[in-house]
């Protein structure tokens, strides 16, 4: 099952800049070739369901090899069967909705 989340990963115990930690999830999702975009405060990421949740797996565990002693995450997750749905298309729809201004 295809899987659309947001999710923002924060470790705890780091002091106040945490954008390491961050750099090394996205090189997480990259090399588990999800496609992934990052926003202000946390990243959208896509694909096959069991492959998002081992990442984020992944990058709690990358966190606490860096130092880390305590990793929260928080997540929307949203999944689709009734048809193929990407990130873009969601965004895509809002834009169109939009018009030429946007």
């Amino acid at each position: 099952m295809n899987v659309l989340v947001d999710i923002c990963v924060v470790p705890m115990g780091v002091g106040v800049s945490v954008s390491e930690y961050v750099v090394e999830c996205q090189r997480i999702f990259e090399s588990a070739d999800l496609s992934h975009e990052m926003h202000a405060y946390g990243t959208n990421v896509e694909g096959d369901w069991d492959k998002v949740m081992a990442a984020v797996k992944q990058c709690h565990e990358k966190m606490h090899e860096m130092g880390a002693p305590r990793v929260t995450s928080s997540m929307r997750v949203g999944t689709r069967v009734d048809r193929e749905q990407s990130m873009q298309d969601k965004l895509q729809s809002v834009y169109d909705k939009l018009g030429p201004q946007f």
